[in-house]
């Protein structure tokens, strides 16, 4: 039988700590967004001033990222026209996404979940979102 770990609220609550930590200090307010292996959302984050449009980003980041298995910034060159995966972001509604700043969260080499981080630039995000996965792995869990 197959066992499925997934990331924890109390987790989840220190990786989002660790994320609004590094935006507060680049002066940069984030959407951050945690889901479990699945990409069911596990704990949610809008900072004040971070854009109510780049909520559903945040979310689709961390889905994506969770359900690829792969950082989303690793997916956009596959989904360019020509590419085996162009079109993938018509995927599910539309909710996956190749924008920086998904990255999955894992246990032993498996996806426990991911964080979404989404308001700023591309490259704010994926850096607020690196300081999240930071953290997470810094808990030292195991399986």
């Amino acid at each position: 039988m197959h066992s499925v770990l997934n990331i924890g609220c109390d987790e989840a609550d220190i990786v989002i700590a660790a994320a609004a930590g590094e935006a507060a200090r680049m002066g940069v307010p984030q959407n951050i967004a945690i889901v479990d292996a699945a990409g069911h959302l596990v704990a949610f984050r809008r900072m004040d001033g971070a854009k109510f449009t780049s909520i559903e980003i945040a979310l689709a980041k961390a889905f994506s990222a969770s359900g690829a298995q792969v950082e989303t910034r690793a997916i956009a060159a596959r989904t360019l026209p020509g590419e085996p995966g162009f079109g993938l972001q018509n995927l599910h509604g539309g909710r996956f996404t190749t924008l920086a700043g998904g990255i999955p969260l894992r246990i032993g080499g498996q996806v426990v979940g991911a964080i979404g981080v989404s308001s700023g630039s591309t490259v704010q995000d994926q850096q607020v979102a690196e300081a999240g996965a930071a953290a997470f792995e810094a808990l030292g869990l195991s399986a």
